[in-house]
């Protein structure tokens, strides 16, 4: 499988901004449009976003606060998995697992001791795919009350 992570330009960006997760899963990941509109709304988060390529075609979407001084609880970092969201038709390939894992290469490269991520604690929620991806509970929520886990990168 190869998967690449790939900036979105004028030439992908209609695509990219399509993919959707299950309508189960909305209560869990917004949309790419909102993640981007996050991103300007947020300057300080210093996101850094990607879509996720596999086969030639987006197949999903990640977006990290990338290197950032922390202010919680709204801005966690200092690296931070904002947003991951594989659509709907490209689940269960290993493609968000494969992301993530590239996004953690890349921090660990920058100097990253850890990556943190956040998600809704709610049955059908992604707590298994971070769990086996090795995220550990930290004990604390962010500002909407999510759970907050990390992936030691040493």
């Amino acid at each position: 499988m190869d998967v690449t992570l790939n900036e979105i330009a004028d030439g992908n960006r209609d695509a990219v901004l399509a993919l959707r997760v299950a309508p189960e899963q909305e209560g869990f990941v917004g949309s790419v449009g909102a993640a981007l509109a996050d991103a300007a709304a947020y300057p300080q988060a210093n996101a850094w976003y990607r879509a996720v390529y596999a086969g030639g075609e987006p197949v999903g979407f990640v977006m990290v606060s990338w290197n950032i001084v922390p202010q919680p609880p709204d801005i966690i970092g200092p690296w931070f998995l904002w947003k991951l969201l594989i659509d709907k038709a490209h689940q269960g390939k290993g493609y968000g697992l494969n992301a993530v894992r590239q996004v953690a290469d890349l921090v660990r490269a920058e100097g990253a001791k850890d990556l943190l991520t956040s998600y809704v604690d709610q049955a059908g929620g992604p707590a298994g795919f971070y769990r086996r991806l090795g995220f550990v509970a930290t004990g604390e929520l962010d500002g909407a009350g999510e759970v907050i886990v990390r992936l030691a990168l040493t």
